[in-house]
């Protein structure tokens, strides 16, 4: 590989403290490419999560290609997550980015065990598969081919518009198993989109991005989440981004509040801080009980929104709540595949 120039081993001054907790490290690369990261080379044991028992998601199984994220989304609740690598939760997440080079491979060998029972696998669940590193590496082609052969089904959320490339693949594979899509998408204000999450793709590419996949005959659900207290939660707001989901046909809304986790707070409120001074004390008092936005927000924001789901077409039984997701199918709703002139439909879940 032409990055083997941009080798670190383990006792370069850019090597860092996290590097010991990574099982099966290969080698750590930084490239001009990607100015201010370093990616880490692992070689993974497995490539199949089990969602615990007391988890509320309506999978049992996920697939991370990568950990950290260049989204640099200042909300993501996985950044806690990095944390277990010995890594910090800020910018260690959006610039120490564990790659597992191996995962397609590692996949195949487990998905061909006569154990496995095709259950739903959910990806873009904990960091976003289709992020910029993926058009370096190329991971997700593998992982679809390999989930598809197996006869798995299986669904990714996404923010990154790099998923067009395979959009070809994804079609073949929905002929052989159950496939969704979903699209995370909050907002149109790309001077607000750019400094919560400054290395997502722009809203109106994320609109491209769903009419596109809707286009080729995919179900695409959207996440309009997190939705921010007083920054993204107005109706005027709420109403356009809606009317443009439904332009680009969307084929299912879930809407949920921001919620704080810890390590996502302090980095959260950092950023606030900085960028909205005058929010703080209303944030501190909005979440001082927990992650989560209280009852009476939830209730405020689903009152919004009803009204709004109907004009634009989507199905009216929306309910603001922290970890709701359809148990039906085992997809979340609007990912799960469906008739294109089947109503739309929404539910809530807290991905994001």
């Amino acid at each position: 590989m032409r990055w083997d120039g941009q080798k670190l081993s383990s006792d370069d001054a850019g090597a860092l403290p996290g590097m010991t907790a990574l099982q099966g490290f290969v080698r750590s690369v930084q490239t001009p490419e990607f100015a201010g990261v370093t990616f880490h080379e692992v070689h993974a044991k497995s490539a199949l999560n089990k969602v615990t028992g007391e988890s509320d998601m309506p999978f049992g199984w996920t697939i991370n290609p990568y950990r950290g994220c260049l989204h640099q989304c200042v909300y993501c609740f996985a950044r806690n997550t990095h944390t277990y690598l010995d890594f910090d939760a800020g910018s260690g997440f959006d610039t120490q980015i564990v790659v597992k080079t191996n995962i397609g491979e590692v996949l195949r060998r487990e998905l061909a065990k006569p154990s496995w029972r095709n259950q739903h696998v959910a990806l873009g669940t904990n960091t976003d598969p289709y992020q910029r590193a993926e058009g370096r590496y190329r991971l997700m082609p593998g992982i679809i081919e390999a989930l598809a052969g197996a006869g798995t089904p299986f669904s990714i959320l996404t923010k990154g518009t790099l998923i067009r490339r395979d959009l070809k693949i994804l079609v073949q594979a929905a002929e052989r198993v159950p496939v969704g899509i979903g699209i995370s998408l909050a907002l149109l204000a790309p001077e607000l989109q750019d400094r919560l999450e400054p290395g997502t793709p722009s809203p109106r590419a994320r609109l491209e991005l769903i009419k596109a996949i809707t286009d080729a005959g995919l179900p695409c659900g959207v996440f309009i989440a997190p939705v921010l207290p007083w920054l993204n939660d107005n109706t005027e707001q709420l109403d356009q981004l809606l009317a443009g989901l439904a332009g680009a046909g969307a084929t299912g809304v879930t809407v949920s509040a921001l919620h704080l986790r810890p390590g996502t707070k302090d980095w959260f409120m950092q950023w606030l801080g900085r960028e909205h001074p005058e929010l703080v004390e209303r944030y501190e008092s909005l979440y001082a009980a927990g992650a989560y936005a209280p009852r009476t927000y939830r209730d405020r924001l689903r009152d919004t929104v009803r009204p709004l789901l109907t004009k634009h077409g989507f199905n009216r039984d929306a309910n603001i709540e922290p970890r709701r997701l359809s148990r039906r199918t085992g997809f979340p709703a609007g990912l799960h595949p469906q008739n294109k002139d089947a109503p739309r439909e929404t539910a809530n879940p807290a991905l994001f």
